[in-house]
């Protein structure tokens, strides 16, 4: 039972998560977060509860019509390591440095205008595109997160 359980509550937290970066963060909150001082850390805050509240309202209702064996223990523990790494990671400083320690700093430049590989137009200025590797390590740390919250909220 608890296999099922963990694999529908990632799901669901997995597309929470989705909908929660990508939808329910305002554009102030993104811009903001990353921002050294009180400014940074509320916004921050304020992203991540927005976050955690979307994961809520989507992972209930799964709970309920699957009757997904849950407590609220679990919830609280598993919701709450989610929101406590998300936020650490959200801090950008925090996510950077571990991407120097981790040999990581190049492709952590990857896609912006510091890399030596970044993209540009015909004409040399920057071009757009989807994504760089901030980003993609970003995006990747908050997933072994999720799998951890979910193993926490199917076990406890």
């Amino acid at each position: 039972m608890h296999a099922a359980t963990f694999a529908a509550v990632f799901a669901a937290l997995y597309v929470a998560h989705s909908v929660g970066d990508h939808w329910v963060q305002s554009s102030c909150q993104a811009a903001d977060k990353g921002r050294p001082g009180w400014t940074g850390r509320l916004a921050d805050t304020r992203h991540v509860a927005g976050l955690t509240v979307t994961k809520l309202v989507v992972l209930l209702p799964v709970a309920l019509l699957l009757d997904l064996r849950v407590t609220v223990t679990g919830l609280l523990a598993g919701l709450g390591m989610d929101a406590v790494t998300h936020w650490w990671a959200d801090r950008r400083s925090t996510l950077a440095r571990l991407a120097r320690v981790t040999g990581k700093a190049e492709f952590y430049s990857l896609g912006t205008p510091s890399h030596p590989a970044h993209p540009v137009t015909a004409t040399g200025t920057p071009a757009a595109h989807l994504g760089t590797g901030a980003y993609a390590l970003d995006q990747s740390f908050h997933h072994v997160w999720l799998l951890v919250a979910a193993l926490i909220i199917a076990t406890v």
